[in-house]
């Protein structure tokens, strides 16, 4: 009877907060138990490789940074956690990519355990949904496509890895194709063997099929959610026309024009530097790769020390802008680099609205880009000129790893193990706001309900410019 009475307590009590706190706060609160919770678990030794030492500052970094699926670590992966270890951050990748709230609910969907309405709001909050209808539906098709996805992929790297002599063992090659399509669709990017995928540089299968699992990623899950209702609208030959979302349509246009931009800008900087020695094909390789990978994987088949510092700024913006929204990156994100460019576009044809395939982006959306880009763009230059007076390290060192860190990708010059105490925390606060994102870490300190004045004030106009 005592134990029901604290169950009854707890749930009490659980209510209370849930009507005290916003659904970002709670979404907030989870990711920080999360990160906890993998703080706790990098400390057993089940995990842990015999005699390895790791301080405390550095497992919470590591949590942090394994959360936020972003790929930076002041450790050595491969000498600290056992094979135990590396499954256990797979899984980790699964919860902090795709998010605590689609993995919970997938589980009550497979349990057929009923999903209530405040339920339904984090799920939304969680994924940077507009509406609640059809969430649900969501989490079902993307979760079961991508974990369809790892496994089919998984084991075409395991068999490929074997016949092709990477790894000896069956065994072997199994545990490290699985980590690769996992590692890639997750957009994780940690290094769990010292080289990164650097052994596979000259394997364009390999690079290319790790490129689309990459996009399969970072896209976001509602343009994954309109491809299935694509096909599954093909399989009924219909002859209704199927419609894509805005959102799906502005997704994929900015990140094309990024990739496509990226590549171009890339092979312009390096055919005659780092790429010289290499063939057309292996040029325009390589540079689609780093375009796609700084985008948030964080993988990468060189020493990034090889690189001009004006391609490394290149990376550098890339890493800053990010995937698409509901998707497994961060940054600032595709669809907002897209409103603001929309939004100049508009404005330099003195029109007063954003029109883009037959629909008008809402002034909501302008304001929220303008907003996110702005703090996020401020906080970034706070953050470089802050290392650059507490670290010992080159400028475009220091640019690469706070864009690196807010961007969730893990790229680094290899700076990250010898940062000051200082430095360490300061990136792992990106790296955190990086995976909640910029406007939600701003609404974080607004109240639940915000009081409308029911007024306005007079309108005058100031010279600008």
């Amino acid at each position: 009877m005592n134990f029901e009475r604290r169950i009854s307590f707890f749930k009490k009590n659980w209510r209370k907060l849930n009507n005290r706190f916003s659904s970002i706060q709670i979404i907030v609160f989870y990711y920080l138990a999360m990160t906890i919770l993998a703080l706790f678990l990098f400390s057993l030794p089940i995990f842990r490789e015999p005699g390895s030492h790791v301080s405390l500052l550095d497992l919470i970094f590591m949590a942090i940074s394994t959360v936020s699926v972003t790929g930076l670590t002041t450790i050595d992966i491969n000498s600290t956690f056992n094979n135990a270890g590396v499954v256990m951050l797979e899984v980790l990748f699964h919860i902090g990519g795709l998010g605590i709230m689609m993995i919970t609910t997938f589980f009550f969907i497979v349990s057929k355990r009923r999903i209530t309405l405040k339920q339904r709001q984090l799920i939304m909050t969680d994924m940077n949904q507009p509406r609640l209808s059809g969430i649900v539906n969501l989490i079902r098709i993307t979760f079961s496509m991508l974990l369809i996805i790892e496994v089919i992929f998984g084991t075409l790297f395991s068999i490929y890895f074997y016949l092709k002599g990477y790894y000896h063992r069956i065994g072997e090659a199994i545990f490290y194709g699985f980590y690769q399509a996992i590692s890639a669709v997750t957009n994780s990017g940690f290094d769990v063997t010292g080289d990164s995928i650097i052994p596979f540089s000259h394997d364009a299968f390999f690079i290319l099929t790790i490129m689309l699992l990459i996009f399969i990623g970072g896209i976001g899950f509602p343009v994954l959610m309109d491809f299935h209702g694509w096909l599954y609208h093909k399989r009924s030959k219909s002859k209704i026309p199927f419609r894509f979302s805005l959102f799906s349509k502005i997704a994929l246009l900015a990140f094309f024009v990024l990739f496509i931009g990226g590549t171009l800008a890339i092979w312009l900087l390096e055919k005659d530097h780092s790429f010289a020695q290499m063939n057309l094909f292996d040029q325009w390789l390589n540079s689609s790769f780093y375009s796609m990978t700084t985008r948030n994987a964080g993988l990468q088949i060189h020493d990034l020390n090889i690189f001009q510092n004006t391609t490394l700024i290149i990376f550098s913006l890339l890493m800053f802008i990010g995937c698409s929204p509901s998707s497994v990156g961060g940054g600032i994100r595709t669809t907002t680099i897209a409103i603001i460019g929309l939004y100049l576009y508009s404005f330099l044809k003195n029109e007063n609205d954003i029109n883009i395939f037959g629909r008008k982006i809402a002034q909501e959306d302008v304001r929220k880009s303008v907003v996110v880009f702005m703090l996020s763009a401020g906080m970034c230059l706070f953050s470089i000129l802050f290392l650059t007076a507490t670290e010992d390290h080159s400028l475009i060192s220091i640019i690469v790893e706070v864009t690196s860190a807010f961007g969730t990708t893990g790229l680094s010059l290899g700076i990250t193990h010898d940062l000051s105490n200082t430095g360490k925390i300061m990136i792992a606060i990106l790296m955190f706001i990086g995976r909640v994102g910029m406007l939600y870490t701003l609404m974080l300190f607004v109240p639940k309900e915000t009081r409308d004045l029911g007024y306005e004030f007079p309108e005058e106009k100031i010279i600008i410019g």
